[in-house]
């Protein structure tokens, strides 16, 4: 059994699938404004199942890495089709950062300009034709008035095609030290660039299945990985694990989901009380991007 720090990895793979990616730049006068916004914007964005993006905080930005001089965030979001995507942007950016105190917000990615969606371009109306146009290096932004000044937004933002769904399970001892595992894994990814864990916390209580004995649900608990039903269902735990933990990650390319995995594995597995580590999949049915466990584990230590 091939192990990291002394603990068995499963010889599977986490499927992994093509979704359509933006960058949003918010900054405010303040850091702490600035996360407002962004913690708001990316509510309520945990999964495409039943949300219509999932996106998170990327980073925290300094002044000089913002095109305004001020302290900012960088979100991503990410969703099924262009389409759906503008759609879901432009919602989150009129109810969440337009509406929040001093906030700007730009496009932070470079892209095909075919591949834009437009996003201050359509929320220029909330000026009710008081809002005005400048064109700046090529770029144009749309000035707003608001009751506090003005909120300047780009007009088009643009878009990558990112992977969706890079994850894997911590199979631990207790609640207690699975956890421990996951909050140490998600503090690793969340160094990296480009990559965002949409769930609660980065971690994922509820892990999932395809289909359910209820016609109406696409998706149902993950009942292989639950302890209580032990004895009861084809259980997929090993002897001494009791509790679960899933990390799911999007980022802006493969190979950054894939380094996402190695970094978060290495963390989980420094713990103590971890029993294994494994991956969820649909058999190769649900997406192209095949991210294989033991391949990744040998080419990041060969």
């Amino acid at each position: 059994m091939l192990t990291v720090n002394s603990v068995p990895i499963e010889d599977t793979f986490a499927e992994a699938f093509p979704m359509t990616a933006a960058r949003v730049l918010v900054t405010a006068e303040t850091i702490g404004w600035a996360r407002i916004a962004g913690q708001t914007a990316t509510g309520y964005a945990a999964s495409v199942i039943g949300c219509d993006a999932e996106a998170g905080i990327e980073r925290e930005l300094t002044p000089d890495e913002t095109p305004d001089g001020r302290p900012g965030v960088a979100l991503l979001f990410f969703g099924f089709s262009r389409d759906g995507l503008q759609k879901a942007v432009v919602n989150r950016v009129a109810q969440c950062v337009l509406t929040c105190a001093t906030t700007a917000c730009f496009n932070g990615l470079a892209g095909d300009p075919g591949r834009s969606i437009k996003v201050g371009g359509m929320l220029r109306y909330f000026g009710d034709g008081w809002q005005i146009s400048k064109l700046l290096e090529g770029k144009r932004y749309w000035r707003m008035p608001t009751m506090d000044g003005e909120f300047l937004c780009e007009e088009t933002f643009g878009t990558v095609k990112g992977v969706g769904g890079g994850n894997f399970l911590i199979l631990g001892e207790t609640q207690a030290t699975a956890l421990a595992a996951a909050e140490a894994a998600v503090e690793a990814i969340r160094k990296l660039p480009g990559v965002i864990l949409p769930f609660p916390g980065g971690v994922v209580r509820s892990g999932s299945k395809v289909g359910s004995k209820y016609k109406a649900l696409k998706a149902s608990t993950n009942d292989a990985y639950c302890p209580t039903l032990r004895g009861v269902v084809a259980s997929a735990l090993p002897d001494g694990v009791n509790a679960v933990y899933e990390l799911v990650f999007d980022g802006l390319d493969l190979a950054t989901v894939e380094k996402a995995t190695w970094e978060g594995v290495q963390a989980a597995t420094r713990c103590a009380g971890i029993r294994g580590i494994t991956a969820g999949n649909y058999g190769g049915k649900l997406g192209p991007h095949h991210i294989h466990l033991h391949k990744l584990v040998a080419g990041s230590t060969g």
